[in-house]
């Protein structure tokens, strides 16, 4: 299943999910990646 898939199917709009997982990305802990994935996502 694609990231657009999982955002959509987790009550997300894509296009705000992959900007902001884009934009935080570089900065985000290793540590941390997991709460980028569509089902732990929270917008900022």
């Amino acid at each position: 299943m694609s990231l657009i898939q999982s955002a959509r199917l987790n009550g997300h709009d894509p296009y705000a999910y992959l900007k902001d997982v884009l934009t935080r990305l570089p900065t985000q802990r290793a540590s941390e990646i997991e709460q980028l994935l569509p089902h732990k996502w929270q917008p900022v």
